[in-house]
């Protein structure tokens, strides 16, 4: 499976989708205490914009060398520093979801441009510097790959509009997901649920 291709993929669909979004949605609710338009710019900023600045920062040694190790990463911070992470996450998408202003699927679009104008001319194994530490780009770039597809379902979701994400993408996301549940320990009870062999416990989640 293509990495960059199916990065691409996803970013295409979710640019199509909020083309789609009536706009009268976009101040309605998105995800949690989220609204949609604070979902989109959460999106457009962890998905899209964070590319060439991640892409541009070297790092000087491979600490996290799989996509499923970065989200492991991540579950294992400490408690303080997840939670300002969090409240800092919830900052920025606010802050973007307005500058996406009244055409967010023209602001998106330009965002997806300079994602894969620098992914373009990044190597598959250049070291770059990501919050969970250095990283290659195809172990990262994933990650984002993730964020679009899990974040673009939630999108559609809360708007009403489908999404045309490709079986590619989709296959890649559901795949790392499985990977990052049995990387934090949940492997068997997420594949005894994906068997028809058992349930998972309200809110259970890889992330």
């Amino acid at each position: 499976m293509d990495y960059r291709r199916t990065y691409r993929s996803a970013a295409i669909a979710f640019a199509d989708l909020v083309s789609r979004i009536p706009p009268d949605r976009l101040d309605g609710p998105g995800l949690g205490d989220w609204t949609l338009r604070d979902l989109l710019g959460h999106t457009a900023s962890s998905a899209l914009r964070q590319v060439p600045v991640v892409l541009g920062q070297q790092a000087p040694m491979l600490l996290v060398p799989t996509p499923e190790g970065y989200f492991a990463a991540v579950r294992s911070a400490p408690p303080a520093l997840v939670e300002a992470a969090v409240a800092a996450s919830t900052d920025d998408a606010r802050d973007t979801g307005k500058n996406l202003g009244d055409q967010p699927a023209q602001v998106i679009s330009g965002l997806i441009g300079q994602a894969t104008s620098a992914l373009a001319v990044a190597g598959d194994d250049d070291l770059v510097a990501t919050p969970a530490g250095g990283m290659r780009v195809r172990d990262w770039l994933p990650t984002r790959t993730f964020e679009l597809v899990v974040h673009g379902s939630d999108a559609a979701r809360a708007a009403g509009v489908p999404i045309d994400l490709g079986p590619e993408a989709v296959s890649e996301a559901v795949a790392l997901a499985a990977r990052i549940a049995a990387a934090v320990g949940d492997g068997l009870p997420a594949l005894r649920a994906l068997t028809g062999r058992g349930s998972l416990p309200s809110g259970f989640s890889v992330v």
